[in-house]
């Protein structure tokens, strides 16, 4: 079954390693095959991730966008250790985000890393 995106007017979506920008019309994609693809409201620039779990999102989608994820692997669970010694709290969110990283689901994990980042902004906020 082939995945159908709605893209707004000048949206760009990545698939695979092709950025593509949509035209000045709303645009529907149907999409067949087995290629990274990530809206463009779902990318994470490295410069952006100026926190420790939006390192840690901008780690799992450099693994969802690589040929060669496991590269990342020792990045990710350096930055992985660094957070959970300062936050405890966060060891619920790693361990899902972990079995996806394991089982090549990194969208998925991606998907829950936004979660871990909403926990860090609420921790964040609570600091005197």
């Amino acid at each position: 079954m082939a995945l159908v995106i709605d893209l707004k007017p000048q949206e760009k979506i990545l698939i695979g390693e092709a950025v593509i920008t949509n035209s000045s019309q709303r645009t529907r994609l149907h999409i067949a095959g087995d290629a990274p693809i990530i809206r463009q409201k779902d990318i994470m620039q490295e410069e952006d991730a100026d926190t420790p779990c939006k390192n840690i999102y901008f780690i799992i989608q450099c693994m969802y966008i690589s040929r060669e994820p496991k590269e990342y692997h020792d990045r990710y669970f350096l930055a992985v250790n660094e957070v959970q010694t300062a936050s405890p709290t966060s060891s619920i969110f790693f361990m899902q985000i972990n079995e996806k990283i394991m089982d090549g689901a990194y969208y998925k994990a991606m998907k829950l890393t936004k979660q871990l980042i909403e926990h860090e902004r609420e921790l964040l906020e609570n600091v005197v």
